[in-house]
């Protein structure tokens, strides 16, 4: 006898996610409820920040907090998101690549 584990497919390699704009405890809900999508379908996690202008401590937390919980690669931060992860020290931590090919070869 098998489990239904035995008959799922292997999840995909690794999700890219683009989001654009402004994130803050307001609108950090979307991106919260697609990461949580892209962790019960993929290994890992691209996220291409070039497109992020603004992020607040709520961005800070989830970006972490998926980092905790997956492999996230950060890819193309644009300058605001750089300046915030160098501010807090968090670019020590985290897997930063510029470009997301590089993010998705590594």
């Amino acid at each position: 006898m098998t489990s239904d584990a035995s008959h799922r497919p292997a999840p995909a390699r690794s999700a890219v996610l683009t989001p654009t704009g402004k994130f803050d405890v307001v609108s950090i809900v979307p991106l919260e409820a697609e990461i949580e999508t892209a962790l019960t379908q993929y290994e890992s996690i691209v996220l291409d920040a070039s497109g992020i202008t603004f992020g607040d401590s709520m961005f800070i937390r989830l970006v972490l907090t998926t980092h905790h919980r997956t492999d996230l690669r950060i890819a193309a931060p644009s300058p605001a998101i750089t300046r915030l992860f160098g501010l807090i020290g968090a670019d020590s931590v985290l897997r930063i690549y510029p470009t997301v090919e590089e993010a998705l070869a590594a």
